[in-house]
This record gives structure tokens, C-alpha cells and sequence, in this order.
């Protein structure tokens, strides 16, 4: 056994969602996979998540429920409360696993305990200059190749893997194209819906509604002609036949993709995705195997009726082989023992 088995970690969850979320909330859903994978193998874990998640980890809760489900709740004043209970406990653990963002670099020089960041995505560039702030103490992970900042350095990069066991493979699906994700102009909805009427499919759009004027303005008058209808945000309860039962998922983004996890999940049921080339989106697709990557409207219209003969099984072996949870947990726990092993050699100089 390497230095994990011993190894107590704290896991600092963002708290706009429950930890695992019910529907929405990428980044939670990410925490509650790697937080079980490690349990499973016997880590020492404990959760700073709200106090409604569900975990087999230690829990330790000071928001009762995420913001983003519970108006009452002040998000400034309760990340400040949540990252401080964490940062209290700080000397009851080998390494705390940042996954909220900048903020908790601000607490990360006050403690002795090494801090590692995943760090799931730049909102923007205002953000970097903390992140260099903190460039020589922490410890950056990377979630694509594409999404490192040249300025920053990293210990890894590890991408997202999803639980394969609970998708299925969907070997005889639905003639409908798929849009899976939040509804705002960055998401590539509209172009969604061109590529949907340009081939005389149905379109189905699952998410939540992130612009509310983007979706009056324009999604909302394009529903219900030419089959484009708008069913809301989906839960696991239905996720699974609503990725498995798509002819394709579309992933126009307009913007330089982080990861894509809903590439993931579709590709885990069979489901080939066609999205732009941005970001991420050649280090998880590749064209004409499991889609197709694309540059303009045209090509995405091209390519729905090519990907139909792909192979729906192999496209599943793809993300079992490279986006698993337990290849996720491993390359964590690897960064963990990196770290951990630096400073034991520091202390023993």
C-alpha cells in the first residue's frame, strides 16, 4: 500500500448544489464521484458539502442547502462560513482537495496543510492573478490539457470520470438530436436548434434555464415547430434513456470548453456527440469514432447522418477506458501521494 492508506483528506465541495446535486450541478456531481471512489478504497475523507448531502464519507455541514436552491440562503456569507469550517479543521488532515474555485487560496497560507485545486474552469481572466498569487504554495490540477493557463503550474491533469456502471449501453436509439446541458447563449442552443431544422429532425433541449432573456428572447419562440420541445432540467431517474435514446447529442459551445462532462455521459450510454472544435472537445471525442468534431453549422448538418453507423458499443468501451471513476480516484491519489511525499522529504532535510 502506498501513503494513501493512512491519508486523511478534506474535501471542500462548492455549496450552490447538494452534494451529489438532484439534477444540476456539474461540479458537485464531480466531488460526490471522486469523495465515494476514495471511501471506497479505505481513504479517511471528510466532506464539506451542505447539510443536505448524501455521502459515506464524514460530513461536516454549515449551510443547511445550497444557494442556488434556497433564495433565503446569502451565497457570499455562506461560502465565507463554509470555507472557514474547513479551514478551522485544517490540522486534522494530510491534504484539503479545493474544488471551489479561487476563493479558498485566499485561506490556503494560513494553514500548514498543503492544498490542492482542482481547477474545474476560468470564469473569467480577472480571476488568474489570485491563482498566480498562490502559484508557488498550491497545487493546481487541470481538467483537460486545454484548459491549463500558461501562467500557472500543475501537478497533473486529471479528467472527470463518471460511475459507468449506472449508464447502459442504448444500441438502438431514437431518431432525435439531443441538447444536454444549462440554457444560455454560451451553450450553444441556438445553434442546437439550426443544425435540428437544417435536417428535418426533432430536437429535445434538457437543462436548466441559466438566461432567462436569452431563453425568452430566443429559444422559447422556436418551441414547438418543427418538433423542438423543451422538457427542463432531467434527474438520473430519466437520464439514462434520454442520452441512451438520442440519435446524437449536440455540443455547439461558445466557448473554449473546460471538459464536457455530458459528453461523458452520453458516450457512456452509446450516444455519439457532434460539437464544436473548442477547448477540450478533441482530448474527449475524436472525429469519426465517437462523432464528430466541427467548425461551422455546415459541417455539424454533415455529420448527423454519418454518425448513425458509428459503433454505438465501442463508443461506450471508449469512456469505460478513459473516463471511469476509478481512473479518476487512482490519478487523484497518485497527485495526493506527490505531494504528501515532497513534504515529508522537506521536513526531513
Amino acid at each position: 500500500m502506498g501513503l494513501w492508506s493512512g491519508m486523511r483528506i478534506a474535501m471542500l465541495s462548492p455549496v450552490s448544489w447538494r452534494t451529489p446535486p438532484r439534477q444540476y450541478g456539474a461540479w458537485e456531481l464531480v466531488v460526490s464521484l471522486i469523495t465515494e471512489g476514495l471511501v471506497a478504497k479505505g481513504v479517511d475523507v471528510t466532506l464539506f458539502a451542505t447539510g443536505d448531502s448524501i455521502t459515506s464519507a464524514r460530513l461536516d455541514a454549515v449551510v443547511p442547502r445550497g444557494y442556488s436552491e434556497d433564495e433565503s440562503i446569502e451565497p457570499k456569507v455562506w461560502e465565507c462560513l463554509h470555507i472557514a469550517s474547513c479551514f478551522d479543521r485544517a490540522g486534522e488532515f494530510d491534504l484539503i482537495h479545493n474544488n471551489y474555485d479561487f476563493l479558498p487560496l485566499t485561506y490556503s497560507a494560513l494553514v500548514d496543510t498543503p492544498v490542492l485545486t482542482t481547477i474545474h474552469g476560468f470564469s473569467s481572466e480577472a480571476i488568474v492573478p489570485v491563482y498566480q498569487r498562490y502559484n508557488g504554495r498550491g497545487h493546481y490540477v487541470s481538467i483537460s490539457n486545454a484548459n491549463r493557463h500558461p501562467k500557472l503550474k500543475y501537478e497533473a491533469t486529471v479528467y472527470h470520470g463518471i460511475a459507468t456502471e449506472e449508464f447502459e449501453l442504448y444500441d438502438r436509439p431514437g431518431d432525435y438530436l439531443l441538447f444536454y446541458g444549462r440554457l444560455h447563449p454560451d451553450k450553444g442552443v441556438t445553434e442546437a436548434i439550426k443544425v435540428a431544422q437544417a435536417t428535418g429532425r426533432r430536437l429535445i433541449l434538457a437543462g436548466i434555464v441559466q438566461d432567462e432573456a436569452y431563453f425568452e428572447s430566443s429559444v422559447k419562440p422556436q418551441l414547438g415547430k418543427n418538433g423542438i420541445e423543451f422538457i427542463g432540467p432531467v434527474g438520473p431517474d430519466k437520464r439514462n434513456d434520454l442520452l441512451g435514446n438520442a440519435a446524437a447529442l449536440l455540443h455547439l459551445i461558445n466557448f473554449e470548453e473546460p471538459f464536457g462532462l455530458s459528453l461523458v455521459e452520453a458516450m457512456a450510454c452509446g450516444t455519439p456527440c457532434i460539437a464544436w472544435k473548442r477547448g477540450s472537445i478533441p482530448e474527449l471525442v475524436e472525429d469519426g469514432k465517437q462523432g464528430a468534431v466541427v467548425e461551422s453549422i455546415e459541417e455539424a448538418v454533415a455529420a448527423v447522418g454519418r454518425i448513425e453507423k458509428l459503433d454505438r458499443a465501442a463508443i461506450r468501451q471508449h469512456v469505460i477506458d478513459r473516463f471511469s471513476r476509478e481512473r479518476m480516484v487512482d490519478d487523484y491519489i497518485k497527485v495526493y501521494e506527490s505531494i504528501l511525499s515532497r513534504k515529508k522529504e522537506r521536513r526531513g532535510r
